[in-house]
This record gives structure tokens, sequence and C-alpha cells, in this order.
């Protein structure tokens, strides 16, 4: 009798919990387990908890009670065991997908790329896409024609091997085609692909094809998370977004205010270089030439003591002659790349500024072999600031909107080679307003014009009008 009186025990026992776990007992809510590991000693734990009941019910004597109750009794433990069961495999599956998407920023990557940061283990899948009709006003080339286009479409896929190895990718489809065989047209591509290992928060390794970690935009260009439906100019011309190399480096924590990263990938192809900058330099992994190679590092400080506030700064340097010869000459070609950048995120205000710098050595050598000025010397830099102005007007909305206003001063020529003229079309300003509406965090609206102007020649002014969203 004493055996069945702890197995009648056990059973109520049971009960209790699998109705706590039913209800969403507050304490056990409260001591919901924050890793993998806990998560899968409970399991483990329930699953015993199972078998010793099944076990038990085998062996229970039933002239112990009457056969009636005794009935009764097997029927509850049978109930309870496949309700323990159920709770199990929810916890299982919780495992692999989480219950709700948080979509904030992790080592780098962009608040959607970051899913897979999120999750205990298995596959993640995110995205975003952006669009846009562009309006040219004023003076316009032949090529500046009106035009509406679907810009790209992006596919994050990523996997969680382990606690400590993971891989993630981004496949970005652009301008809704490749069918007419080249890149204005629409290509794809794969923007970054890259392996994780995590080994402690102070040195990781990553491996693959990396962002490089320069500027804003180069790692999170995910289309709610930046004013206007253009990239920052300086961030495509002076810095050449979106930039990414084969290479391999550390990320870490240094303090919980400061973070690094830190790559050595192959070298910039100089071979691509022209007076409107080095983005044509660019490996993107596609059979990049790495006779030379290049280091870039990123440390970025966010102070306790002032909110929202983040201060950072990088640099890339490296040969990008390639072993290559140039007009005749074989050119080491020396590179290199500065910034710095400040944010501001307060309430309703988002203020951001950049400046860069770059140097490139045999620059007279590249201009001969290019047919025009490579510049020695090259800067730009710009500020911006907004103001999400919904809680002004309507106080209880979530919804999110924004006037904005960005200058941005460049010139990929601002100091040329002796011997060669410089091109004073390409030292410009940008003047940019536009507002931006966000119904949902996940989606954003977007209306801007842009008023160029260059120190020699007409370039047009634009309107734009698009939209973009992240899932």
């Amino acid at each position: 009798m004493k055996t069945n009186d702890n197995f009648l025990k056990t059973v109520r026992l049971l009960g209790l919990g699998s109705t706590l776990l039913l209800t969403g007992n507050t304490a056990y809510a409260l001591e919901k387990p924050k890793t993998m590991e806990e998560m899968w000693k409970i399991i483990e734990a329930q699953q015993h908890q199972i078998d010793e009941m099944k076990v038990k019910l085998a062996e229970t004597p039933k002239e112990d009670e009457p056969a009636s109750t005794a009935t009764n009794n097997v029927k509850k433990l049978e109930r309870k065991t496949d309700v323990l069961s159920q709770e199990v495999e929810k916890l299982r599956t919780n495992l692999a997908i989480p219950e709700e998407a948080k979509y904030k920023s992790a080592y780098g990557l962009g608040p959607a790329a970051s899913k897979i940061y999120q999750i205990g283990k298995g596959l993640s899948i995110g995205g975003y896409g952006e669009a846009m009709y562009q309006n040219y006003v004023g003076d316009k080339a032949a090529n500046n024609t009106n035009n509406a286009d679907l810009e790209r479409v992006v596919l994050y896929a990523g996997y969680k091997f382990s606690d400590s190895i993971l891989f993630n990718s981004e496949i970005e489809f652009e301008h809704a085609t490749t069918g007419e065989g080249a890149e204005v047209k629409g290509e794809v591509s794969v923007e970054f692909a890259a392996l994780d290992f995590f080994i402690d928060p102070l040195a990781n390794i990553r491996t693959g094809l990396v962002l490089m970690p320069m500027g804003f935009i180069n790692q999170i260009h995910e289309p709610p998370f930046f004013f206007g439906n253009n990239r920052p100019e300086v961030e495509r011309r002076i810095i050449p977004s979106t930039w990414r190399e084969m290479g391999v480096g550390l990320f870490g924590q240094i303090t919980p205010s400061l973070t690094y990263t830190t790559y050595l990938v192959n070298g910039l192809d100089a071979g691509g270089f022209r007076s409107s900058g080095l983005r044509d330099g660019r490996g993107v992994g596609s059979e990049a030439k790495s006779e030379d190679f290049g280091y870039v590092g990123r440390l970025d400080y966010t102070p306790l003591a002032l909110t929202g506030v983040t201060i950072g700064g990088s640099a890339y340097v490296g040969n990008s002659g390639q072993n290559q010869i140039y007009a005749g000459t074989k050119a080491d070609v020396f590179t290199q790349l500065y910034e710095g950048h400040l944010q501001w995120k307060y309430r309703g205000l988002e203020f951001r500024t950049l400046g860069s710098w770059g140097h490139i050595d045999n620059a007279d050598i590249l201009s001969v072999a290019a047919g025009q000025t490579i510049g020695s010397e090259n800067y730009g830099w710009y500020s911006e600031i907004g103001y999400d102005v919904m809680p002004l007007l309507i106080p209880a909305s979530l919804q999110y909107l924004a006037p904005f206003f960005r200058y941005e001063k460049m010139d990929t020529i601002a100091k040329a080679p002796n011997g060669f003229a410089d091109d004073l079309r390409q030292d410009r300003q940008i003047y940019q307003f536009g507002l931006q509406y966000k119904p949902i965090p996940n989606v954003v609206i977007k209306a801007d014009y842009r008023n160029f102007s260059a120190k020699q020649g007409n370039l047009p002014d634009d309107f734009n009008l698009g939209f973009g969203f992240i899932f």
C-alpha cells in the first residue's frame, strides 16, 4: 500500500505540474529558462518522469484498489502523461522557432539579418525589399529618364548548427530580373555568406564573404533603418557600399560599451578604380584577385552616461595592385580609407554624421592606364537629422512619422596626381529633405527630394517616392 500511495502522490504532483504548464502560471513564467542548456535539462527531466510513470503504471497491483478506482487512476495518469508529453514537444519546438521575432541588430548586422542569433538551433529565414519611383527635375542627360524600379528583394538564410557555430547569408535580387544580361538591368548577388564561431564574448571568429565594417550603411542597409529612398552618396562613392570581400577575422566585446571587428581580406583591384571612386575595385567574392590583401578594423563605443549615443571609426589599408601591369608598370597601389561616425538616438530624435578620407598611391600610373584622372585623395562627409512627430500629433499611436534633412559633401578627386587635371564634376554637394512613415516597424513609406550641385556641369535634382519592408 505504501508503494501505491507514493504512486498516487506522484500522479497528483504531475497533474499539478501539467495544470501550471497549461495555464501559463506566473511563477513558471518568471522561472522560464534563459539558455538552451537549461531548456534541455528540463526536457530530459520531464521525459524521465514520463518513463517512470509508465513503469509504475505497469507494476501497480490491480487488487490494491477496487477495479473502477484503478481504472480511473489509469485513465487520469494516461491523460496527464499525454499532456506532459505535448508540453515537452512544445518546448522542443520553441528551441528552433521563437514565438516572436525581435528585430534588433547584433554583431554588426541589420535587425532582420540578425534573426539567426535569436534561435536555439536550426533554420532561420528573413529578408527585406525596397521599391522606388524616381522623377528627375531640371537639366538631365539622356540616361536620366524617370523610372519605377523594384530596386531589390533580399533573402536572409541562416542555420544554427550549435550554440557555438552558425552560418548566415544574404542573397539579393536586383531590379526584378536578370534576363537582360547586364548588371544595370538586374542581377543576383550573394551580399554576404559567413560562418561564425563563438568562443568568448571578447573574441569570436567569422570567415567567408564578409561585409566590410565601415560606416553606417555597409553593414546595416535595411530600408526602415536609414532615411531616404537612396542610400547616402558618401557611403556609395567614397565608402563603396555594399562592400564585401572574402576574408577571416575576429569580432567581440572588449567591455559592455566597447565593441570591435577586424578582418584580413582579399585586396581591392586597382584596375577598377575610376574618377568616380573605388566602387568598381571591389572583389565581391567573385573569383576576387588575391595577390594582395587588405586589413580592416572598426571600433564602436556606446557610453552609458550618454543615452542613445554611439561613437566609432574604422580603417582599411592594403595594396591594390594585385600583381598587374598598369601602363607598362607594375605598381603596388597602396590604398587607405578611414572613416569616423557619430549617432544619437534619443526619444524621437535621430541624428547621424559621418566623415571619410582616402588616399591612393600610384594614382598617376592608374590615371594613364584608365584614360581618366583618378584621385590620389578623396573625401566625403554628411550629416542628417530626423524627428518622429507622431507622438505630438497622436500621442497614443505606435506609428512613426519623421521629417528629415541630410547634407552631403564629397569629392572623389580631392587631390589630382601631378600632371593630371582635376575633374570638377566629381566635387559635389547634395541637399536632401523628406518624410519617413512607418505604419508598423517592419514597413516604411518614403518620400524625398534631392538637390545636386557640382563645381562644374549640371546635375538634375530628383524626387523619389518608395517603400521598403523587412521580415
